[in-house]
């Protein structure tokens, strides 16, 4: 179907010759109408009137849209009844569990702000988050209550709703979860009112009758992910309706296959843009069941594969490594699949053709695609599908956008081919940083043609036939597990530490992870190098940062090398290790 399509779009349509993209669009994918809707609205109109489907299918338990809308008002009246109104914002840090959808979607449905947050963060990340967004309502995993306890009264969060990943569990293994588990888990005293299981929760919200009209617009900030930006200092990304939809309608283009009753995999989590946008609410939106991992495991993933017989898959490059290690897969009929898609890091032409290899001797009709983007643009702005899938390319750019390559000192506008900044405008940009205008203005550009852009950092190229290749990383940062680290926030920490004079944190190559931190360290005279010192400065990242930023190694030198600037050379010790792997 798309073969033809792109057939008739080179023979019969002009298209603009600086975006040379648009030839592989038809007519009408080019005039997509973005919605105007709220994403709650968005979403319930697409299912339609017509609920039988599953939408959520967590350990086997299959959830249907009926169900599915009923627990989201429900939690939404629950919301209301302990005063969250229009523009509040609630902090839902939880893995992938149909309770952190329903939240999110029910805290769109009152007008007020989804402020999403990773739940392996440490007790200072959610203390800022916390503070930084003036939250008052939080949606916490149970497990979690012991490493935030002290934390969260310094916040302005008056109730906490503590949720079990076996509240939506079949019997069975709810009652494993409970004995292996629960049992053990630290929870407050009865006589904690600021804290709330979800059963007694939703029960309250079944009880609340009145009626309410959320006034949320397009242009009203809905969710805030977090990332750490072009710089590394954690930033709030708030996101509008109109931007967090315009996604799920750029995605849809790219998988026009898919069909509703179709089956996805969702593994990657819901406070990234990527598990969120293109994982839970496109699939939602096009009436796909969504099978939800709320963390991976490689026997669970295996036995999805073999009794669901997933059409979709999106994950990270690790992901990948990962299922292609696990002889589990060996014998594994994959004819049913339609789409697998890789993001949140690069994909190398090695690695992708061995992707490919092992998908057609598992039986599949497909090659894996890539997609391209940022958090600050919800998830993807580029994206390959059949004609656009060049080794090693991350596609054109998604139907709406417009890309250009600038130069990165002058933000003049390069010609085609030529390696630059790579710029995005299009529907899905952020409204900006919370409480940070500069850092804002600083990535979201006006340029000469009238149009804001957002400049990612990267850089790359466009070629002549409007395929975007990246080639590397403009800003400093490490991606590890498809989880974006920032070097200057490990070092931040670490040069807190007593013996610590000077460090340097990079990148290093690991099997599964891609990539990991290392530290190098120059000490204080009066300090050696030990086993004592490396668990201190391991305990302290953990108790900071989250479980991705710790480094892997601590390697302790005289000195650090030293720019022409007299900064410290991290492209140096970068090289160095490059080199060490090449001569082992």
């Amino acid at each position: 179907m798309r073969f033809f399509k792109d057939l008739f779009t080179k023979l019969f349509k002009k298209t603009d010759p600086n975006k040379p993209w648009l030839e592989y669009y038809s007519r009408e994918e080019r005039s997509i109408k973005f919605t105007n809707k709220t994403i709650y609205n968005y979403m319930k109109d697409e299912v339609g009137e017509d609920r039988d489907f599953i939408a959520l299918n967590y350990f086997e338990n299959r959830i249907s849209y009926n169900e599915f809308f009923e627990n989201i008002d429900v939690c939404a009246r629950a919301l209301r009844s302990y005063g969250v109104k229009e523009g509040d914002i609630v902090t839902i840090c939880m893995p992938n569990m149909p309770e952190a959808i329903y939240a999110f979607y029910a805290t769109n449905k009152i007008g007020a702000i989804a402020d999403m947050v990773h739940p392996l963060s440490s007790p200072e990340q959610i203390k800022f988050y916390l503070k930084e967004s003036k939250s008052r309502f939080l949606f916490l995993v149970d497990f979690d209550y012991d490493n935030f306890k002290e934390v969260i009264p310094e916040t302005l969060v008056y109730k906490t709703i503590l949720v079990s990943p076996k509240e939506s569990m079949p019997l069975a293994l709810s009652l494993g979860y409970t004995i292996t588990r629960s049992i053990t888990m630290k929870r407050p005293s009865f006589t904690d009112r600021d804290y709330m299981g979800w059963k007694d929760f939703m029960l309250r919200g079944r009880s609340y009758n009145k009626n309410f009209n959320a006034n949320q617009d397009k242009d009203s900030c809905a969710v805030i992910l977090h990332s750490g930006g072009t710089t590394g200092t954690p930033k709030g990304i708030m996101i509008s309706n109109y931007s967090f939809n315009a996604m799920a309608q750029q995605a849809a283009v790219n998988v026009i296959d898919v069909r509703p009753k179709d089956k996805i995999v969702t593994v990657l989590p819901n406070f990234h843009g990527f598990g969120l946008g293109i994982c839970i609410h496109t699939p939602l939106c096009l009436k796909v069941e969504t099978i939800l991992m709320p963390e991976y495991d490689a026997g669970r993933f295996y036995k999805i594969w073999k009794n669901d017989r997933p059409h979709v898959i999106l994950g990270v490059p690790t992901l990948w490594e990962g299922m292609m290690s696990n002889h589990r897969f060996d014998n594994l009929d994959m004819s049913q699949l339609k789409y697998m898609v890789s993001g949140g890091d690069y994909l190398s032409v090695q690695a992708e053709q061995k992707i490919n290899d092992f998908l057609h001797t598992h039986g599949a009709n497909v090659n894996i695609l890539k997609g391209y983007g940022m958090t600050e643009s919800v998830a993807a702005t580029a994206y390959t599908f059949p004609g656009t899938n060049e080794p090693g390319s991350i596609g054109i750019p998604m139907v709406g956008n417009t890309y250009k390559i600038v130069n990165p000192e002058t933000n003049e506008e390069l010609p085609l081919g030529e390696e630059g900044e790579i710029c995005v405008n299009g529907p899905t940009l952020m409204m900006g940083y919370l409480n940070n205008e500069e850092e804002t203005k600083n990535v979201l550009k006006k340029h000469k043609d009238g149009l804001t852009y957002l400049h990612t950092g990267d850089l790359g190229y466009i070629a002549a036939n409007g395929i975007v290749y990246y080639t590397q990383r403009l800003k400093r940062m490490i991606v590890v597990s498809g989880f974006n680290v920032y070097p200057a926030m490990i070092e931040r920490v670490l040069n807190s530490h007593e013996a610590v004079k000077q460090c340097c944190v990079i990148g290093i190559p690991h099997q599964y992870k891609m990539h990991v931190p290392k530290a190098y360290l120059v000490l204080n005279p009066g300090y050696k190098e030990s086993a004592k010192l490396r668990k201190e400065l391991k305990e302290l990242c953990k108790k900071e940062l989250s479980i991705y930023s710790v480094p892997k190694e601590f390697e302790v030198r005289k000195e650090l090398p030293k720019t022409l600037y007299n900064k410290v050379d991290y492209k140096a010790l970068e090289k160095e290790n490059e080199q060490k792997k090449e001569d082992k």
